[in-house]
């Protein structure tokens, strides 16, 4: 059991910055990877960005101004979030994936949750 708990969401002007924390906590060493997922009013859940082993993925949409990193003992995880858009409101959530198999790990099943935290970006 991973357990996942996310701060540090707000309101920002366009263009401020962010960031976002996630305290991972349980069986941290059975995480094969994690990630960022947000979901807009109306729209559906995205990853945003996401780490594993040796790589990292990124939405194209967040490319450039979104970076995700892991603390040094694997107990956190965090999305530092610049040059902010109005059309990055959403709600965020921290992810865990303990089970993704051979799936490749943005597009896999994750399987812990956060409960999620807004960020509301002004125009």
């Amino acid at each position: 059991q991973v357990q996942l708990v996310e701060s540090g969401g707000g309101l920002v002007q366009a263009g401020g910055s962010l960031l976002l924390s996630c305290a991972v906590s349980g069986s941290i060493n059975t995480i094969k990877a994690s990630g960022w997922y947000r979901q807009a009013p109306g729209k559906e859940r995205e990853l945003v960005a996401a780490l594993s082993p040796g790589s990292s993925f990124y939405a194209d949409s967040v490319k450039g101004r979104f970076t995700i990193s892991r603390g040094s003992v694997g107990n956190m995880l965090y999305l530092q979030m610049n040059s902010l858009k109005p059309e990055d409101t959403a709600m965020y959530y921290c992810a865990a994936c303990t089970d993704c198999g051979d799936t490749p790990y943005w597009i896999a099943r994750y399987d812990s949750w956060g409960q999620g935290i807004q960020v509301t970006v002004s125009s």
